[in-house]
């Protein structure tokens, strides 16, 4: 802003004074003031209007920097995990191979048994009854 010294003020009003008499000075001095108000406030508005853009042109440059930053951590976690994998992957291929060939060879030398009572349901005509055991069971009671 303009600063104005005390002696430049008294100049100021004795020049006012001259050239507007001084029936028209206390008028003029109002008029002035209003103005200096309007031209004061207007000021504070843009200055503080820039400060908010400067402020949130801040905090979107640490946005992206917080942003940027994320992503690098990110990505190298990425690498850490892919050195981890890429070794346990081999690991597991190297146990799995071997466990799945004995399988195999386990599967190939055992038949499969039948489910139990397979072989009497083939044995036994349609709708017939199977027969009770001669002699009975000595749990059993006439």
């Amino acid at each position: 802003m303009i600063e104005i010294s005390l002696g430049k003020m008294v100049l100021l009003a004795l020049i006012a004074l001259i050239v507007l008499g001084p029936e028209k000075l206390p008028a003029a001095a109002r008029t002035a003031g209003a103005l200096m108000r309007r031209v004061r406030s207007g000021w504070d508005n843009v200055r503080a209007e820039v400060e908010r853009e400067l402020e949130i042109e801040e905090i979107r440059r640490t946005a992206r920097d917080a942003a940027a930053r994320a992503e690098a951590v990110q990505n190298e976690l990425k690498d850490g995990l892919t050195k981890v994998h890429e070794p346990l992957g081999q690991v597991v291929a190297e146990v799995k191979a071997p466990v799945a060939a004995e399988s195999a060879q386990a599967l190939e030398s055992t038949e499969v048994p039948e489910e139990p009572g397979a072989s009497m349901q083939a044995e036994l005509p349609l709708g017939e009854p199977p027969e009770k055991p001669a002699g009975g069971s000595p749990h059993e009671h006439n």
